[in-house]
């Protein structure tokens, strides 16, 4: 990682699919690295990875599998909590890009953070705004 990442909720769900064994261990290897080097989420990915662990998961998460994970690698990595003026901001991001309200508010929580590579493969791959670049690592 050369500046600082941001690491967009699909990230941590294909870490744990095991029919991708290609993105899963990309995904692992981007894991490691935020969490070595200053990676970042927000809060809206803990909230996103939650709900498919307990819920999308072909073996679905439990409470303390969830929590364990929440202390070793999302919280950890999680560094922005949002307030009104970070709203009033997504709506300028989604209007500006045209994105989805949701991935506004990724892309307006890595600028925050002062981001410089948003990790997603949902996004525009190669797409730059305001110093922020989105990698599909998969590609």
């Amino acid at each position: 990682m050369k500046g600082k990442d941001f690491l967009d909720t699909n990230i941590f769900v294909y870490s744990f699919d095991k029919k991708e064994p290609g993105k899963q261990a990309r995904s692992r290897d981007l894991i490691r690295e935020a969490l070595n080097q200053g990676g970042c989420v927000s809060w809206q990915v803990v909230q996103e990875f939650a709900n498919v662990a307990f819920k999308g998961f072909q073996v679905p998460f439990e409470s303390d599998m969830l929590r364990e994970y929440l202390d070793s690698v999302l919280l950890p990595l999680c560094a922005l909590f949002p307030d009104k003026d970070f709203y009033k901001e997504a709506v300028g991001v989604q209007w500006e890009t045209r994105f989805s309200w949701y991935d506004s508010l990724i892309v307006t929580a890595a600028v925050k953070l002062g981001c410089t590579t948003l990790f997603s493969e949902d996004l525009q791959h190669g797409r730059i705004f305001r110093g922020l670049t989105i990698i599909d690592p998969f590609r």
